[in-house]
């Protein structure tokens, strides 16, 4: 009981995280990055992964993409089951864990995860079974939280004065995220960074415009990681 209170709380705090100045811009830019790695969408059949509320998995509908969100927390489940229904937008939903897929080898041509592998105990395991479950030539996109940034020592500073989301939080850096894909059987693996200013709404302001194009050049101080990296070809018989 006291999970699902903890969880529903969870679900308040994305409320009020959007409708921040601060949340709506840093979404908007880690989104666009998800968004532009994960491309082409129309037509793919395509599997969220910690889906969370549903709001990202949601949006991948929006763009024509045939979405399925998954997500280990039944309140998580139920609550992107009324997204689904309040918006209309067609989503199958599945409870189920990262580390133990409920899907068949090579089920989706995309599968995206997003600030997952940094709550799960089993990161490499996981990451092996997303790959398992992409088509060959299918794309792997995964977002997680940068370990070198203001924000996650914000976040750490949390962990340790007892914040239980944040204590069990791993931060991951740029090589550990290469280093995952590649003991998958990945290939042609790309790792871009975003939300490059401190956790101010000020500086969000003032930096957003030039967040993509720094992403571009560097991943150094990326408050976001997002890495795509390709299933081959050759795969299809394994």
């Amino acid at each position: 009981m006291g999970s699902a209170q903890a969880n529903k709380g969870l679900i308040a705090s994305y409320t009020r995280w959007r409708s921040s100045s601060l949340g709506r811009t840093t979404d908007r830019l880690e989104w666009q990055l998800l968004f532009e790695l994960a491309a082409p969408l129309a037509g793919q059949q395509l599997l969220d992964v910690g889906c969370g509320d549903g709001a990202l998995a949601a949006e991948f509908a929006r763009h024509s993409a045939i979405v399925t969100a998954l997500d280990a927390d039944p309140v998580m489940i139920a609550a992107a089951r009324r997204r689904r229904e309040i918006t209309s937008v067609p989503m199958q939903l599945v409870e189920g864990q990262a580390e133990n897929l409920p899907f068949g080898d090579g089920t989706f041509d995309r599968v995206v995860a997003t600030t997952v592998l940094c709550f799960v105990r089993g990161a490499e395991h996981a990451f092996a079974e997303m790959a398992r479950v992409l088509k060959p030539g299918g794309r792997l996109v995964i977002g997680e939280l940068g370990r070198f940034s203001l924000w996650a020592a914000r976040r750490r500073i949390r962990g340790w004065l007892g914040d239980p989301i944040w204590q069990a939080a791993a931060f991951r850096t740029v090589s550990e995220l290469r280093d995952f894909a590649e003991a998958a059987g990945l290939e042609e693996v790309q790792i871009r960074g975003a939300v490059h200013y401190p956790p101010c709404a000020v500086a969000a302001k003032i930096l957003a415009p030039v967040d993509s194009w720094i992403g571009r050049h560097t991943t150094f101080a990326s408050a976001f990681l997002a890495l795509s990296a390709k299933k081959p070809v050759a795969a299809a018989g394994s």
